[in-house]
Parts: structure tokens; sequence; C-alpha cells
């Protein structure tokens, strides 16, 4: 295995710290979780206390103002201990930075120390019944009014964080006429009139990840919930552009530790598991299909790591994000289902964590844009144009 060059002994240190924290607060208790359709609420707030929220935001807003390899660590940490509950990726690393990078110097101010402290748990709300990966397809619509305020109307549905969401970060059209170009993102607060949290919408996996509908019937807003105020203005596109690299590269980080994960619990399975007499592990099939698995892991995992140096650099374009993305969750589903065969009938039985993890990594070829797009994506770039 090739060592990795990525982290630092400080990056090392904050592993063990985070597994820790995921073992004594998030492992016991996940299975109870995905019965009941959500984690816990106090696991927010332990987690804030602890730091592992809105690492990378800067200290004035309560963060630690360390760099996005404590967030890959914290990714990859999540995958490999199989906890698909914990929603502090989207929290930490999309809705977060959305406030940091675009927000006003009031949002900030209002928003950020509570996401970092789990006060406020947030989500962004993308995807509607009939906008998935279309987003320049969505129908909510947010129109401004004489007094300045803005209407919100619509709906929005696989929301993760959206049942315990406090704050949401949601796209909407504030010039329907325009398109994608009339697009804006505002900010919609639990409690405000009109605005309602659908039932908890039940998955094939991620059970435990509170997933939600949402509805917005006439949700006055004003003008300072606009995200970036009038200066963002129909810019709420591009600025969801501009995201999509790391947001991609967090899917491609989680699904290579999720991969690798599976290979390590198969591991420890077919040595101990005796089929005729003798070790699961003995027979050559199992050893070469272990050996061919582990290869494709690393392979991705070198790209991933690459693909990190560059978002640390500032430099991770979105095709290269989405060849990441794309070619990391298809390998996940295949490492899964290789596994689950190595596993036999068991392997079909929820209680072991391969069979979990099968089904949580189907979702990953969907979310973030599907694959499907990833690829249209990359031939774009390469001069290839669509209709």
């Amino acid at each position: 295995m090739i060592d990795r060059t990525l982290f630092s002994p400080d990056h090392e240190s904050f592993r063990d710290s985070f597994r820790r924290f995921l073992e004594k607060e998030v492992i016991p208790f996940h299975a109870e979780w995905e019965e009941q359709g959500y984690v816990a609420r106090e696991v927010w707030n332990k987690a804030g206390e602890n730091g592992f929220l809105c690492m990378t935001m800067p200290e004035q807003y309560g963060g630690c103002g360390v760099d996005r390899l404590f967030s890959v660590i914290q990714i990859e940490e999540i995958g490999r201990a199989g906890t698909s509950g914990i929603g502090f990726g989207l929290h930490s690393e999309i809705v977060a930075p959305y406030i940091l990078h675009y927000g006003t110097d009031a949002q900030k101010a209002r928003y950020l120390p509570k996401l970092a402290s789990g006060e406020m748990i947030g989500a962004i709300a993308m995807s509607e019944p009939a906008a998935g990966s279309d987003l320049q397809g969505v129908k909510t619509t947010a129109l401004q009014q004489a007094d300045g305020s803005y209407l919100l109307n619509g709906s929005k549905t696989f929301i993760t964080n959206g049942w315990h969401a406090d704050l949401v970060i949601v796209v909407a059209k504030t010039n329907p006429q325009a398109g994608g170009k009339g697009t804006s993102l505002v900010l919609v607060e639990r409690g405000m009139p009109g605005f309602s949290v659908g039932k908890r919408l039940k998955k094939v996996g991620m059970k435990a990840q509170d997933t939600s509908e949402l509805f917005f019937d006439n949700v006055r807003l004003s003008a300072d919930h606009l995200l970036g105020g009038a200066a963002y203005e129909n810019k709420g596109f591009i600025c969801l552009m501009e995201e999509l690299p790391w947001e991609r590269l967090q899917i491609a980080i989680g699904a290579v530790a999720g991969a690798q994960a599976a290979i390590d619990w198969t591991l420890d399975y077919v040595k101990e598991r005796k089929v005729f007499g003798q070790p699961v592990a003995a027979f050559q099939n199992t050893r070469y299909t272990l050996a061919e698995l582990q290869t494709e892991v690393q392979v991705a995992r070198v790209f991933v790591d690459k693909c990190c140096e560059l978002i640390c650099q500032n430099k991770l374009d979105t095709a290269t994000a989405s060849m990441a993305k794309y070619w990391t969750t298809d390998l996940q589903c295949k490492v899964m289902d290789e596994c689950v065969q190595l596993f036999g009938g068991y392997g079909y039985m929820w209680e072991y964590p391969i069979a979990r993890g099968f089904a949580d990594a189907r979702v990953a070829r969907i979310y973030g844009g599907t694959n499907e797009i990833m690829k249209e994506v990359i031939s774009r770039s390469m001069g290839l144009g669509g209709r």
C-alpha cells in the first residue's frame, strides 16, 4: 500500500480524536437512529462542543480556522465507520461556506457562530419534485414586493437535515422569466410563518439521515434574508456552480472511504468464515476478487488525494471534480456488490455493516448531480457540446 503524504501529524492526531468521538457518541446509537429515521439532536451539540462543526470557518465566527484536510479526514472517518446518518458534511462544508463566501457581514455574524456551535442545524434546499439535477428548472419563487420584502412559494424534496434544520438556504427564482440567470439564494429560518416541514422520507439506505420535504406558502422574507443582499440577487446560479467542485469532491472522498471500509469488513469476515472445511479467504476467487478491488480503490484514492491537494490550492475545476465523483461512486457500488457476494447470505442481513453499506452507497451516484450529468460536464470540458 502506498503511504499517503497528504496529511501532517496534526491531521492524524485529529483523525484519532474524531474517531474516538464517533466510537463514543455515534456508533453505539446509530442502529437506533436508523429505526427512528434521524439522529439525536444532542449529537450535534456534542460535535459543536468538541469543535467538530464548521472547522474551516474563521475563529471570529466560531470555527477553528483549519485547512480543508481536516474536513477530508472527518468525511473519511464517517465513511469508514459506516455512520451515514451524520449530516455534518452538508452542514459544515456546504451550508456554512455559502454564508461565509457570499453572505453579508450581518448574515455571517448572525448564523455562522450558531452553526459552529450546533445551536443551529443547516440545510440547503435545491431539489424539487420536478427538478433534481437540473437546477435551472426550479419552480420555487421568491418574488420581491413593493415594500422590498420577498414572498417565497414552492416546495422542495430530498432535503438532507431537513427535519432538524433551523436554517435553510433555498434556491428560488427571483426573476422567473430569466431562467437560470434569475435564480437567487434565500435564507429561511425555522418558525417563519408559512414555512413547514413535511414528512420524513423513508429511503432504501442512509436510514438514519433525516431527509424531508419542505413547503413554503407565502413565506415573507425581509431583504436581509436574500443571501449576499442586493448584490447577489439573480446570481444564485453562479454561486451554486462555484461551490460544486468541493461538494462533488466530498462525495468522492466518502465513496473511497466507504469502499475501503467494505474491503476491510470483508477481509475480517472471509478469514473467519469457513466453507467446505476451510476459510473463505483460502479460495482463489476470494483472494483475486479482493486483490482487484483493493487495486481499484487504491487507484481511486490516489486520484482523490490529488483532487484534495488541488481544492486546498483553490485549483480544482468542475470537470475534474465531476470525474472524481462519477468514477468513485460507480466504484463504491461495484465494491459493495462484490463484497456482499463474498459474505454470502449474511451479506444480505441488515445487522452486518456490509448490507447497510451496500444500501447507503447507491444514492451517491444520484445526489450532487447524477453521474450522467457528471459525464455531460466532463464531455463539454472536452469540447463535445450537447444540444
